[in-house]
């Protein structure tokens, strides 16, 4: 094969060496684990108009959320169970403590905010969970939002009540 001609088959690819032979296994391969100094690993959640800034580390599983316990925080039921979702999917129920603080939006999008930041910073931790996070849906951000109120307009879209009097 000559040498300014791209590689073509999978036999061409076989004879080449350096870098560009090795640019195929990195894309494949596992990434390495993304850990500060005190063994945290960070990630940012988003959902709606809520920003999470989220701590992952091995620990015994107390989550605490703006500096307050995550049962007073999140005080409905179903909150907490939106954060607990990415460690049971990964059957790491009580194996990390979770730090984050979020700002922004309602109590509903600030949880799913730390679920999606939680669901990043476990890939940070152990990459080889990535796959059964992204199946089940946590790594991918939520982009819906509110759509912004029209002129002329009782919300979005909704008009005033017509009378014909």
């Amino acid at each position: 094969m000559a040498e300014h001609q791209a590689p073509r088959t999978l036999q061409d690819l076989r004879g080449l060496t350096g870098k560009a032979a090795a640019r195929p296994a990195e894309a494949g391969g596992e990434e390495a684990a993304k850990i500060d100094a005190q063994g945290r690993a960070y990630a940012t959640g988003k959902r709606k108009n809520a920003v999470a800034r989220v701590w992952v580390k091995r620990g015994t599983g107390k989550i605490t959320v703006n500096g307050r316990d995550v049962q007073v925080y999140f005080a409905r039921p179903v909150l907490r169970m939106l954060l607990n979702q990415p460690f049971l999917a990964t059957n790491r129920g009580g194996q990390y403590d979770v730090v984050c603080t979020v700002s922004g939006g309602g109590l509903s999008g600030q949880a799913g905010a730390v679920r999606h930041g939680v669901s990043k910073a476990l890939t940070y931790q152990e990459p080889e969970l990535r796959g059964v996070l992204k199946q089940g849906g946590f790594l991918t951000r939520d982009s819906r939002v509110v759509e912004r109120k029209k002129y002329g307009k009782a919300k979005a879209r909704r008009s005033f009540q017509f009378s014909k009097r």
